[in-house]
């Protein structure tokens, strides 16, 4: 069962909240990385939620007690519903511009160049991307930065604030310990995925790291 459910977009540290929730829990915390070893079913699975409105939230994140990161956050409002007892965690960037460098040097080349990825893969990624940002496409970085700006708002109205962790990049242990009621652990908060780690693990050259 979820005991904390992020709503933050991918690239505003969700690796780095991963581990740490997975410090404070003692348990996996579900994230993109894990869809990458879990490509027959996860795929599928998020790819039906989106278009047809059905999933097993049970079934997909059995054994883990968070999810943070695509493909979990694009469904912060059903995962709210389905986990009443969650904490929700809207994990950001200090804004549109630095978390837009961000993700133009890892995860849109991720994107684009994904040898790895089957036609389904492809489609639950065009299917959060119509969730998160209301299908506008990247070419348009006014429109994104719009819709980017909407969907934090959308996050906001749709949970409520007594239940909501805004979580800023560098909040550090706090916030989190502070609303899972737990002390805080000795040892430092982890800092993980930077851009250059990013393209160490894929084996690319970033644009401008």
């Amino acid at each position: 069962m979820l005991r904390v459910i992020g709503a933050g977009l991918p690239r505003t540290g969700t690796m780095t909240l991963k581990s740490a929730l997975e410090t404070l829990l003692g348990e996996p915390c579900h994230h993109m990385v894990e869809v990458f070893g879990r490509l027959e079913t996860d795929p599928p699975a998020f790819l039906a939620a989106a278009k047809e409105g059905r999933a097993d939230w049970d079934g997909i994140f059995e054994g883990y007690a968070a999810a943070v990161d695509w493909p979990a956050s694009a469904f912060h409002v059903e995962l709210a519903e389905r986990y009443p007892d969650a904490i929700m965690v809207l994990s950001r960037r200090d804004g549109f511009d630095t978390w837009w460098k961000s993700c133009t040097n890892t995860i849109f080349t991720g994107i684009d160049d994904a040898s790895f990825a089957t036609e389904t893969w492809s489609e639950m990624i065009d299917a959060l991307w119509a969730r998160c940002f209301e299908g506008v496409p990247r070419s348009d970085v006014g429109g994104m930065r719009a819709a980017y700006e909407r969907y934090h708002e959308r996050v906001r109205e749709a949970i409520p604030s007594n239940r909501l962790v805004e979580f800023t990049t560098g909040a550090g242990w706090g916030p989190l310990c502070e609303a899972l009621d737990l002390p805080v652990p000795e040892e430092p908060f982890p800092f993980l995925n930077s851009t250059t780690e990013w393209h160490e693990r894929a084996g690319t050259t970033p644009n401008d790291a």
